[in-house]
């Protein structure tokens, strides 16, 4: 079973990193991450439906709505950032702020 987890996460990895290879945009990581998105969220619900309780299912999707929200605000954060400071000072101030963020929503929820 966890063999199964590594090989659908290095799947997973491997075609976001296609997709960002083959992207035509000035940012292929984002492009490649937005074209991508809907295609894996469409698997993964699909997965989800076929091995979960509905009460399951229901919280795995909240749970997913606030971890979407939690990397639109760490990749917007980075983007922003860098317009004033070093790149890498950027990502270490972004990742501080997704993990606030995530220990917020795992506090509140």
């Amino acid at each position: 079973m966890f063999l199964d987890y590594v090989l659908k996460f290095i799947l997973g990895g491997t075609i976001i990193v296609l997709a960002t290879y083959f992207s035509k945009s000035r940012h292929l990581f984002l492009s490649g991450i937005i074209t991508l998105l809907p295609i894996m969220t469409l698997i993964n619900m699909r997965l989800q439906m076929k091995n979960m309780t509905l009460k399951d299912f229901r919280l795995t999707q909240r749970n997913a709505i606030f971890g979407a929200i939690g990397a639109v605000i760490l990749l917007l954060s980075v983007f922003i950032l860098t317009n004033w400071i070093k790149p890498i000072h950027a990502v270490l101030i972004s990742l501080a702020i997704y993990l606030i963020y995530m220990l917020m929503c795992k506090y509140f929820l």
